[in-house]
């Protein structure tokens, strides 16, 4: 067992403890900053194997860590502990556990500033949005989740440099956009997005190099996309975007699902 491993363990084991909240916050903290020097000690990393159990442990210190924003590196710890989730393996399950955590996370207000990293793991979440479990969450709790995300483009404050903030180079606002585009198709989602989750996409893909700089990142996406993998979802969503008036996010949908044949011109069934 490695110490990563072991700092996991420890982690469980504090916040199940019968400390005062204040202190398991405080001492998970301290916990995951050693992740923290565990995992980063060199930079740039491009990879941690994440494993399923490390990460309700990583959401119930978050969860427990916004209650007390006053602890002393608690800002550290939590950027740290949002980072690691960014690695995470696509686990369906997690998705009603992180939905609260990634909505306080995505707050302007938030203490942290660190947007690029909830909406990173809100893309590695992905597959839980989509999941059964998600229908037991209640309605106001979606629809503040998707106007917390918001336009993926966004980072108020923050200098951009193509969609990004210029210190978060791994941060792909396109991937955030395919999720939002895979809520268009869904009963359970499509009713929460609004045409403002979109503003920037819209502007990116008005001209040509636009729509093909878009395609070229969502043909990377499909696992993002599995909602639209059949044309009656793919009509569903293109339906949708166009009643908010996001005609050119429609028609990238299109030109998507020819390029990658989920559906081929014809297919009249799938149309």
């Amino acid at each position: 067992m490695d110490s990563g491993e072991l700092g996991f363990l420890w982690i469980t084991e504090i916040l199940n403890s019968r400390y005062e909240e204040y202190w398991r916050a405080y001492i998970a903290g301290e916990v995951v900053r050693s992740l923290g020097k565990h995992f980063f000690r060199e930079d740039p990393v491009t990879y941690i194997s994440v494993q399923h159990g490390w990460i309700p442990p990583l959401l119930g210190f978050l969860s427990l860590r916004e209650k007390w924003d006053c602890i002393e590196y608690s800002g550290s710890s939590g950027f740290i502990a949002l980072r690691i989730l960014t690695f995470s393996p696509e686990y369906a399950e997690f998705g009603p556990m992180a939905l609260p955590v990634l909505t306080s996370s995505l707050l302007p207000t938030h203490p942290l500033q660190a947007r690029h990293l909830p909406l990173n793991a809100f893309v590695r979440f992905a597959p839980g949005w989509f999941s059964p479990q998600m229908e037991d969450i209640p309605r106001m709790d979606l629809e503040t989740l998707v106007e917390t995300v918001g336009d993926p483009f966004q980072f108020p404050g923050l200098p951009l440099h193509d969609g990004r903030p210029v210190d978060s180079p791994d941060y792909d606002p396109t991937a955030a956009t395919a999720v939002l585009i895979g809520f268009a198709s869904s009963d359970l989602w499509q009713k929460h997005i609004r045409s403002s989750n979109f503003t920037s996409f819209e502007e990116m893909v008005s001209t040509w190099d636009g729509k093909r700089t878009a395609l070229e990142s969502m043909s990377y996406m499909r696992k993002y996309l599995r909602p639209l993998f059949t044309g009656l979802n793919i009509s569903v969503a293109i339906r949708r975007l166009e009643e908010l008036q996001c005609l050119n996010t429609a028609e990238v949908v299109i030109m998507w699902a020819w390029t990658v044949d989920v559906v081929t011109p014809v297919d009249h069934d799938g149309w």
